[in-house]
């Protein structure tokens, strides 16, 4: 028959409780405190957590959601050669810009005239709804902040200036896809040719509208982009088309649409705070009183709201960018 343990005998293959010992001793020592002192142990966490929940005032100034930050290498080559490229290749978007050299895809206003089912965009019709957009989008302050190439701005489309009457017979002669030195594949799509190459007819154009972005002219270019992207549907509902429908895009188009996904889906978390709180103290529910854990729960419940409302303030006390996936750390807590 196998000898007693003794209680002070080391850690050994007969002895496997010299952990647990110690943390047994240390867990009912503190259990002792918090049963003879409670306050302390309630009002120092509450205080705690809200001194540094006060981190959130920096909420605003501290988020980060640029996709390219978010979604790509934060020393990745692409960024180096990229980098490279500009220091030894720089552009001047007010003399001589050119679009093929931009080492990023710029910053840019699109619009895509689609011509009616049935017709082309090189009609006459369509062609005068075409000018009418173009001339819109240049009375917005185009020309203050356009890049520019030998003292004008750069071409929209290499067409616009065969879509006027007087030099409309220009365009029986287009051949698709590279007319008289132009790459026309990306001026007009649907089209269709005869044996030769010679277009027939085009469903739709599309206009480019560069603008400037360096030096201090790129702020006034990224505020003329936003304004492009409030204005530009009631614009387009004053000016009546009806041979072509227009779509429109810009450089910041991509980063708008997530930040408003982002906006969009923030106001379902309390729904879905909601419904985690409750299904992780309704779980815990049981009918009889001795095994019934619903206090425990709760309390469960507002230790993992603290832990957050702590953690998340002192991240932004220190400086660290917030983003928004980052906002479903609550769940993970809470399912733990």
């Amino acid at each position: 028959m196998a000898e007693p343990r003794r209680p002070a005998e080391g850690c050994s293959c007969r002895n496997t409780d010299c952990v647990e010992r110690p943390l047994r001793r240390l867990f009912e020592g503190l259990g002792t405190g918090v049963a003879a002192c409670p306050w302390p142990f309630v009002l120092v966490p509450l205080l705690l957590s809200g001194g540094l929940g006060a981190g959130f005032v920096f909420l605003p100034q501290r988020q980060a959601n640029d996709i390219e930050g978010q979604f790509t290498p934060t020393r990745g080559p692409a960024k180096t050669e990229r980098d490279f490229v500009r220091r030894h290749f720089p552009t001047n978007d007010s003399e001589r810009f050119s679009a093929p050299r931009l080492p990023t895809e710029g910053a840019y206003a699109g619009l895509i005239a689609v011509a009616a089912e049935g017709s082309s965009v090189l009609a006459r019709a369509a062609r005068h709804d075409v000018l009418q957009l173009d001339a819109a989008v240049r009375a917005g302050g185009y020309e203050r902040v356009c890049a520019r190439s030998g003292g004008v701005c750069a071409s929209a489309n290499p067409l616009l200036p065969l879509l006027n009457d007087s030099a409309a017979a220009a365009l029986e002669n287009l051949v698709f896809p590279v007319s008289d030195g132009i790459f026309l594949g990306a001026a007009l799509g649907g089209v269709q040719t005869d044996g030769g190459g010679r277009v027939l007819s085009a469903r739709a154009l599309k206009l480019v509208y560069y603008l400037r972005e360096d030096g201090p002219a790129a702020a006034e270019s990224q505020r003329w982009l936003e304004r492009f992207l409030r204005d530009m549907p009631s614009e387009l509902e004053a000016l009546g088309f009806t041979s072509i429908q227009v779509t429109y895009f810009t450089s910041l188009s991509r980063q708008q649409e997530f930040e408003g996904n982002t906006k969009s889906v923030i106001p379902l978390f309390s729904v879905t705070y909601f419904l985690t709180i409750t299904f992780s103290i309704v779980s815990c529910l049981r009918l009889s009183c001795i095994r019934n854990n619903v206090w425990l729960a709760c309390c469960g419940v507002v230790s993992a709201g603290l832990a957050v409302l702590s953690s998340f303030g002192l991240m932004l006390f220190c400086g660290v960018p917030f983003v928004v996936t980052v906002a479903n750390a609550p769940f993970l807590i809470l399912g733990k």
